[in-house]
């Protein structure tokens, strides 16, 4: 799951996607056609096929966003594409109640610079302005863009760029706890959440990266151990417990493997080491990764991590960066 490697090869309109490997986006340094003077929404309005959307992008207050300086690359759905999303849901979402989940939905869309077709050759996933990643595969001969098929692409905007796709694609929707009480096998760790009193913070904007013991992890303890911890008395050794399980900020897998270590919301360092192609953090093998939420992504464990005895001063934490290591 961590940086394996995929060959995506599919005829698309407008362009050739052969890609392996990741990289980020990057503006392309030619262009097949000269830039349109308009902007994105200006070319979605004239385009004649993309009405709902910009319903959308009106409802959300999006259109002066993507009317700016940019770049952008948008993965525009066309009005047959939004006709497969549930009327009622639809519906719901142009609310001006529901403005916040709209949003989410429609920056899912939209990846910053401009990502020709031929930049989109060395990706394997793309991360939006939603914060979250969609995935880009190969499959009987198509390109997909999470579950949505390209069948148009590098449409010039002066702002940027549009691929067009035929369907809408949805972001997870629900933040790290939610996620976690679905997946069924981190009940210790949410009842640990909430004793601690964690679980306001982690349902928040965030974003967070959780290292998550699983409930086979939280096994792994002495007996007597979980039930300890859990009392109101011992409410300040738990909350230390699980801060350092708690990265801040996004941290996908292939960044992961690129750190030395990486700071937790309780102020300390979690060593990260790759060996054999396996990565640990701390003492723990990581077993999973990126699982998707709202506010962050989920990294899981298989064994619980304890923050080192020695008290030190904590000192602010920032989002990870990778440190230089080779192996």
């Amino acid at each position: 799951m961590i940086a394996s490697s995929l060959v995506l090869s599919s005829l698309l309109v407008g362009g050739t996607l052969v890609a392996t490997g990741q990289s980020t986006p990057s503006t392309a340094t030619r262009q097949a056609t000269p830039v349109r003077g308009d902007t994105i929404p200006a070319t979605a309005i004239a385009a004649g096929n993309f009405t709902t959307l910009v319903k959308a992008l009106q409802a959300a207050e999006l259109v002066e966003a993507l009317s700016g300086e940019g770049p952008f690359t948008v993965f525009a759905p066309t009005d047959e594409a939004f006709a497969k999303v549930p009327a009622a849901t639809l519906e719901s979402l142009l609310k001006p109640e529901n403005r916040e989940q709209l949003v989410a939905v429609l920056t899912f869309h939209v990846v910053p610079g401009r990502v020709m077709a031929a930049d989109a050759m060395r990706l394997r996933n793309a991360t939006t302005l939603n914060g979250q990643r969609f995935d880009i595969v190969a499959r009987d001969g198509k390109v997909l863009v999470g579950d949505a098929e390209v069948v148009r692409t590098d449409i010039l905007c002066s702002n940027g760029v549009i691929h067009v796709i035929d369907a809408v694609i949805l972001p997870e929707m629900n933040p790290i706890p939610k996620v976690a009480a679905e997946a069924g096998n981190f009940t210790t760790l949410l009842a640990a959440v909430e004793a601690a009193g964690l679980a306001p913070v982690l349902l928040g904007k965030g974003p967070f990266t959780v290292m998550a013991p699983t409930d086979a992890a939280f096994a792994k303890l002495a007996p007597g151990t979980v039930e300890s911890l859990l009392k109101p008395e011992n409410r300040p050794q738990l909350v230390e417990i699980l801060t350092y399980h708690v990265i801040p900020g996004r941290v996908y897998s292939d960044a992961v493997v690129k750190l030395s270590e990486a700071p937790t919301v309780l102020g300390r360092m979690i060593p990260i080491s790759v060996k054999d192609g396996v990565v640990r953090a701390g003492d723990a093998r990581v077993i999973a990764t990126d699982i998707p939420a709202s506010n962050g992504v989920i990294h899981v464990i298989d064994t619980v991590l304890i923050p080192p005895a020695a008290a030190t001063e904590a000192a602010p934490t920032k989002p990870a960066t990778p440190a230089r290591r080779s192996y």
